[in-house]
């Protein structure tokens, strides 16, 4: 072989490298490939159980967004008061249930104007953001006790803002394995696209992001989740991808193949659960995607199962929002549109 003909196969083999590593990423080409295309076929390996949680006689659910699973197995969930608003209810939004779906505590009573992101931290508590701000309230992210006692108050009552104590439309919390909490401020329209990260006591570290469709810009960040390693994952809602980031706003990675994240849970098995809410209804940027909840691995970033939303046609919201998962693999799904909280078990 000469040397010039060594060369060219050299720079063949490095081109043919450089496109492998465009097209695959960190986490394989077939991820990646899956991307281009609607991703509404694989299998559905459960069913699904209706009217399984039982609320007190006379209450009805209301819009229900944010949902987690504690370390005793019970279900945590933000509903919106028996309608889409708690302005001037005296209902309590946050309800404790267990596995059956015995209604075991309730709170926050008044506090609320739109309850929305709901975490369980490592010790118990109960983080929640209000999404709306008025007449002195709002716009805040509170944690609780799990008996309901406030523990700590980030943002201004109903001040909408993007400094480094005020927030706008506070969609979502997260928190790291060093209890780092993280923000996703920002529901749409006028408000912020930024993620916000503050120390365990709620002192501000830093923010990101702006709205735009680049790396590290957003259009509605919606939902957070991190994974084993630590790396947040941010459901980029409106730009109908998953951004990756590690916990200083370096960006990683963005996954299109997970449809249009309203909600993002990965399980301590790297299995990641993808709520789409909005495609084909509320969206009018992702047509061909069905609503419904796809799930995948975070290792190779494949969509492997589908529970699709059972109502072909919408204009609103439809389908799981908020989603939670049990250490026995049963899947909670808050939703906003039908008003309820579906339970998925293995067929």
């Amino acid at each position: 072989m000469t040397l010039r003909s060594n060369r060219a196969g050299l720079a063949l083999a490095g081109a043919v490298a450089v496109l492998l590593v465009t097209m695959t990423g960190a986490s394989g080409g077939r991820a990646y490939a899956q991307a281009d295309a609607p991703q509404n076929s694989q299998p559905n390996p459960y069913r699904t159980i209706e009217n399984w949680a039982k609320l007190p006689e006379g209450r009805t659910w209301g819009a229900a967004a944010g949902v987690d699973v504690d370390g005793h197995g019970n279900i945590w969930v933000a509903e919106r008061c028996g309608v889409n608003t708690c302005e001037g209810s005296n209902l309590a939004p946050i309800l404790e249930l267990d596995p059956s779906g015995k209604l075991l505590k309730s709170f926050g009573a008044g506090m609320f104007l739109f309850p929305h992101g709901l975490t369980v931290d490592k010790d118990g508590n109960i983080w929640v953001t209000d999404g709306h701000g008025a007449d002195g309230k709002g716009h805040q992210v509170f944690k609780f006790t799990p008996d309901g006692k406030v523990l700590m108050t980030l943002g201004k009552a109903g001040v909408a803002g993007d400094g480094p104590d005020t927030f706008n439309m506070p969609s979502a919390v997260a928190i790291s394995p060093n209890g780092d909490i993280f923000i996703a401020d920002g529901h749409g329209g006028n408000s912020n696209n930024r993620i916000v990260k503050f120390t365990k006591d709620g002192k501000f570290i830093k923010t990101w992001g702006k709205k735009g469709t680049g790396p590290g810009e957003f259009d509605t960040p919606h939902c957070l989740a991190f994974d084993s390693q630590g790396r947040l994952f941010v459901g980029d809602r409106n730009n109908n991808r998953i951004q990756i980031f590690d916990q200083e706003g370096n960006y990683i990675a963005e996954w299109k193949q997970f449809s249009r994240p309203s909600g993002i849970f990965i399980d301590k098995h790297e299995i990641i659960y993808v709520t789409d809410s909005e495609s084909e209804s509320v969206s009018k940027n992702h047509y061909g995607w069905k609503r419904g909840i796809r799930i995948g691995n975070v290792k190779d970033a494949v969509v492997t199962a589908f529970i699709p939303d059972p109502v072909e046609v919408a204009t609103g919201t439809s389908a799981a929002e908020g989603i939670a998962v049990d250490s026995n693999g049963t899947i909670y799904g808050a939703e906003v549109g039908p008003k309820d909280l579906k339970k998925y078990v293995k067929k």
